[in-house]
């Protein structure tokens, strides 16, 4: 997988498919090839553009989306700082819990013995 995202590159390692879009245009949509499927060899990933009516915007717009997914593959993930709860917040959670059990247990209806 290369790590390059510029445009040489890219089209490089990119395989282009031209298909009918779907959706409203009329018979100029009907009749025309204008939607990309631009299918990143390396990856795998796969984008499509029907948007404009132009074959050749719509290969720019896919060039440039698999762009955008390939930069957010690429990108490094923060690494999650651990956070542990200090003796307070526990002892407030169980007080609050303990609160709510006896709020819950005067609910019930109390059993009387004759």
């Amino acid at each position: 997988m290369s790590k390059k995202t510029d445009n040489n590159a890219l089209l490089k390692d990119v395989r282009f498919q031209t298909m009918r879009g779907s959706g409203p245009g009329g018979q100029h949509r009907n009749k025309v090839e204008t939607a990309v499927r631009a299918i990143h060899i390396p990856t795998g990933i796969t984008v499509i553009a029907t948007e404009h009516r132009s074959q050749h915007r719509n290969k720019q717009l896919a060039l440039e989306r698999l762009q955008n997914r390939l930069n957010e593959r690429n990108k490094k993930r923060k690494p999650r700082i651990k956070t542990r709860p200090n003796r307070s917040s526990i002892e407030k959670r169980l007080d609050k819990k303990r609160q709510r059990s006896e709020k819950k247990r005067q609910r019930q209806r109390t059993a009387f013995s004759n």
